[in-house]
C-alpha cells in the first residue's frame, strides 16, 4: 500500500536575547517575565490595531497615540501577571526545595486570585480564576515537556 511523508524543520528566527541582572535569581526571574509576557501583550494589540486601521482605511495621529497608550497598558498589565507568576512559582520552587508541576499549579492559581481579586469588576471570580490560571499553568508545564 503506498503511503506518504512529510518532514521538515521550523525554525523562529530572528532569535532575540534579552536579559536584565537584578543580582538575584528571584528578580531576574520575575522582570524576565514581566518584559517577555509585557512584550506579547504589547504586541497583540500592536496587531489588533494595524488591522483596524487597515480594515477602516484610515490612519492619523490620535489614532497612533491611542494605540501606544493601550499597547503600553496591555504590555504593563500582562508583563505584571507574568511577573506575579514567576515570583510565585520561584518562590515555592525554593521552599519546596524541588521544581515540578505542582510548582506550576500553586503559582498559576495564585496568580489568577491576586489578578482577579485586585480586579473590582471582577472581585466574585476569585475562585474561578485561581482554578482557571492554575489550570493553564499546569498545562503549560506538562506542554513544555513534550518539546
Amino acid at each position: 500500500m503506498p503511503h506518504g511523508a512529510f518532514s521538515g524543520s521550523l525554525t523562529t528566527s530572528p532569535k532575540f536575547d534579552f536579559a536584565v541582572d537584578m543580582g538575584h535569581p528571584f528578580l531576574n526571574r520575575t522582570v524576565d517575565g514581566f518584559i517577555n509576557i509585557g512584550a506579547v501583550g504589547a504586541c497583540k494589540v500592536a496587531a489588533e490595531e494595524t488591522f483596524e486601521c487597515l480594515h477602516r482605511g484610515d490612519v492619523s495621529k490620535h489614532k497612533v497615540e491611542r494605540a501606544l497608550k493601550k499597547m503600553c497598558k496591555e504590555g504593563a498589565y500582562w508583563g505584571t501577571i507574568a511577573g506575579v507568576y514567576v515570583g510565585v512559582e520561584y518562590g515555592i520552587e525554593k521552599i519546596g526545595g524541588h521544581r515540578d508541576w505542582k510548582n506550576a499549579m500553586v503559582g498559576g492559581a495564585v496568580t489568577g486570585a491576586l489578578a482577579s481579586a485586585v480586579n473590582k469588576k471582577h472581585r466574585q471570580n476569585v475562585v474561578k480564576n485561581a482554578i482557571t490560571g492554575g489550570a493553564i499553568a499546569t498545562a503549560a508545564e506538562f506542554l513544555s515537556h513534550l518539546a
